[in-house]
């Protein structure tokens, strides 16, 4: 492990990390598009706007996923740049037990709110069955899809993010494979594509258990090693929270788009929706990057090493905005024809192109965005990581939703996230700055002046 982190060459451990991470992502991502044009090409918009209004749910679960899953390894990883070994196979065990009781806790909190809950997401009495019918399997499996992502960043701190990918991999092939069997074989609607998801996720959920408990040298699912002391799971909530929060907050930001698109239709929400889906190509691969990253920074920030810490961020920032600015020019110029796949109407061709320009214009600044915020969950910054987690889908989201829809009404609704990346992008620049001085801690260190 020490040969990986702390001495093999920045660009060849970056990608060695980042490449299986962002494979999985891709594979996720070429999954929702196939799930998004299989419900589209049933021809019917309540079906699509029900999928669209029930999709945040699986960012809330993910939400609570990261508590233990990103808090877990952040602690992890700067415990391995320590050496402290029997520490972090304790707190990878509280971390994999808590989120599955955490799973039964939310799962019965969802089931017993569930019409207040989807109204809040958007539905309406015309998308209310169909929504319902997706929301209630979902919510039924929610263990499932909790506990496919704990061990998931748990093991890539172990530089196991190969086998990571291919639990992901082959669990999502499997959800593709079942998407058009449930969808158009057996006509279970939405239904069917929440079944399809929860068994993808539950393949995964079976190959993670395996390969940590074949490979993982450090991490461990003993029940028996779950106790930890109050500092250990203070540190792994302070960092958690702020995680969850920043899928909270997309959550958030997600049903707040969809509410202030009701009043125009179920046409523009399924243009969104099918705008959601392609905007996440060049976002989750940007997440990919970054959760490679994580462990690699963590470790290094363990360890004091400053010097390579600072290389490895110059080189995770110029990677990140490259690929956002060349991966954002070619779904621009392509725009409409990419809608078009989904759904031939030329309403909501019109609205997704309009929608996918607005969403990807500031994408390279999603880039810094992520790699601001590896960073502050890297170093154990909580309160940095509280305000990025509040503000690109929370807090300044809503505020610039609501002055740009006074000021432009649907123009207004459809910028609204450029605005709230603009700003957020200079918040965390303004913190990275102040808060992580590496050319300080660098000189301190060499004894230069």
């Amino acid at each position: 492990m020490e040969e990986l982190f702390a001495k093999a060459p920045i660009k060849q451990v970056y990608f060695k990390l980042a490449f299986p991470v962002v494979l999985g992502m891709i594979t996720t991502m070429i999954y929702n598009l196939a799930d998004t044009m299989f419900v589209a090409k049933t021809g019917d918009t309540k079906l699509v706007a029900a999928v669209t209004i029930g999709a945040p749910l699986f960012n809330f679960l993910i939400a609570i996923a990261d508590i233990f899953g990103l808090g877990g390894s952040s602690v992890i990883s700067r415990l391995f740049g320590e050496k402290r070994y029997d520490l972090s196979k304790r707190t990878s065990s509280f971390c994999l037990y808590s989120g599955i009781v955490a799973s039964i806790i939310v799962t019965i909190i969802l089931l017993a709110y569930e019409r207040p809950i989807l109204f809040m997401l958007g539905a309406r009495e015309n998308t209310y069955a169909d929504a319902a019918a997706f929301y209630r399997v979902v919510v039924l499996g929610a263990v499932f899809i909790i506990c496919s992502l704990i061990p998931q960043n748990l093991i890539r701190t172990e530089g196991l993010a190969l086998e990571a990918m291919i639990a992901t991999v082959i669990g999502t092939v499997m959800a593709i494979i079942l998407d058009p069997i449930f969808l158009f074989v057996l006509k279970m609607g939405a239904a069917g594509v929440g079944i399809a998801n929860i068994l993808g996720y539950l393949i995964t959920d079976i190959l993670l258990m395996y390969f940590t408990i074949r490979k993982a040298a450090h991490i461990t699912v003993d029940p028996k090693q779950a106790k930890l002391d109050m500092h250990t799971i203070k540190d792994i909530i302070l960092i958690g929270i702020p995680s969850s929060l920043t899928n909270f907050a997309q959550t958030f930001g997600m049903a707040l788009l969809n509410s202030a698109l009701a009043a125009y239709g179920a046409n523009e929400i399924a243009a969104m929706g099918i705008t959601q889906k392609i905007y996440n190509i060049v976002v989750l691969v940007i997440i990919g990057f970054t959760f490679g990253a994580q462990p690699l920074i963590g470790y290094n920030y363990g360890a004091k090493n400053w010097k390579r810490l600072k290389a490895i961020l110059r080189f995770d920032i110029l990677v990140q905005i490259i690929y956002a600015i060349v991966t954002s020019i070619i779904l621009i110029g392509l725009a409409r024809p990419i809608v078009g796949l989904f759904m031939s109407q030329k309403e909501i061709i019109n609205s997704g192109s309009y929608m996918l320009l607005a969403c990807l214009i500031t994408t390279p600044l999603i880039g810094l965005i992520m790699v601001y915020t590896t960073v502050f969950q890297s170093i154990g910054n909580s309160w940095a990581a509280l305000i990025m987690a509040i503000s690109r889908q929370g807090v300044i989201y809503f505020v610039m939703m609501e002055l740009l829809r006074r000021i432009m009404n649907y123009d207004g609704i459809v910028w609204a996230q450029a605005a709230a990346d603009i700003v957020t992008c200079l918040i965390g620049y303004l913190i990275f700055r102040f808060s992580l001085n590496l050319k300080d801690k660098i000189n301190k260190k060499t004894g230069s002046k």
